[in-house]
């Protein structure tokens, strides 16, 4: 191949490259004012709501987060957030599953139409199949139909569920599961019943 055809080659991809990474910036500046001046403060939902913490932008940028620097810092971020779990102040994992239905059934909560004196819910059902009763459900999280009965209430699995329920991202950094504990979406108490609806044998989820 011509060297000449060659050379051009390559400062065409390059110029094509900057052209495109300052598409990129000018794109990023635009979305940026667009959700400045898109929302506003109302209720209980704040601009503070805008701003990522350092785990969700880096997750938020592909480029970015495949990076070796990134994903080192992705695992350290993984290890403080499995540490930050605490596990149940009374040592029970369980509380009600029919509670926890309705947790999973609910997605109010922590919107500027609520207020900070209601409970939240857990939206389970948005991202979830639960029940094979239910049968309005998502699909971004697995099938949890038959969670207790085909994995059993080991002390392992107890500890699992309970740290993914609090927070996702002790496992994996880029989840898209809500960190339930880490934001206080869900108190211990709503964790326990959600872990019943999976766990306890008498849940329409283990029948």
């Amino acid at each position: 191949m011509n060297k000449i055809y060659v050379r051009y080659c390559t400062a065409a991809v390059l110029l094509a490259s900057l052209s495109l990474g300052a598409q990129a910036q000018t794109l990023n500046s635009k979305f940026d004012a667009m959700l400045a001046s898109g929302f506003t403060a109302q209720g209980i939902a704040g601009l503070d709501r805008l701003k990522q913490d350092p785990i969700q932008a880096l997750c938020s940028d592909p480029e970015v987060r495949n990076t070796p620097a990134a994903q080192k810092i992705l695992i350290e971020e993984q290890t403080k957030a499995m540490a930050a779990i605490k596990p149940p102040t009374d040592g029970q994992y369980l509380g009600s599953w029919k509670a926890g239905e309705a947790i999973a059934q609910s997605g109010r909560g922590a919107t500027w139409s609520d207020t900070t004196k209601a409970p939240n819910g857990g939206g389970c059902y948005n991202c979830h199949q639960i029940s094979k009763q239910e049968i309005s459900y998502g699909n971004i999280g697995p099938s949890l139909t038959g969670y207790g009965k085909t994995r059993g209430n080991s002390e392992a699995i107890l500890t699992y569920t309970w740290n993914r329920i609090n927070n996702s991202k002790a496992y994996n950094a880029c989840s898209n599961m809500p960190r339930m504990a880490h934001f206080n979406l869900l108190t211990e108490q709503q964790i326990k019943d959600v872990m019943a609806l999976l766990l306890d044998p008498e849940s329409p989820v283990n029948k």
